[in-house]
């Protein structure tokens, strides 16, 4: 394994990436959809409540958009770095 600094700004930036990734899909998945969900339960959402939408629906939308966004950031950083697929 090299030590190389631009290997190590594009793992670190990867890092940095996934970090956030899980910290959004943490908050969201669990943040919302348990621990908040006594004050989302007065908002209605599709005939339920929004802490209910949160645990049900909008983790799992949510955990979609990460992967959507992932993989569009990791493309972006793969080409910033040159080790793109062509």
């Amino acid at each position: 394994m090299s030590d190389k600094p631009e290997n190590n700004a594009y793992w670190a930036t990867n890092i940095k990436i996934v970090t956030w990734c899980l910290v959004i899909w943490a908050l969201v998945s669990f943040g919302f959809g348990i621990l908040l969900r006594p004050l989302l339960s007065g908002i209605a959402v599709g005939g339920s409540d929004l802490g209910f939408w949160f645990a049900q629906q909008g983790s799992i939308l949510v955990f979609l958009g990460i992967i959507f966004f992932y993989a569009w950031r990791m493309n972006k950083l793969d080409a910033e770095h040159g080790v793109d697929e062509q």
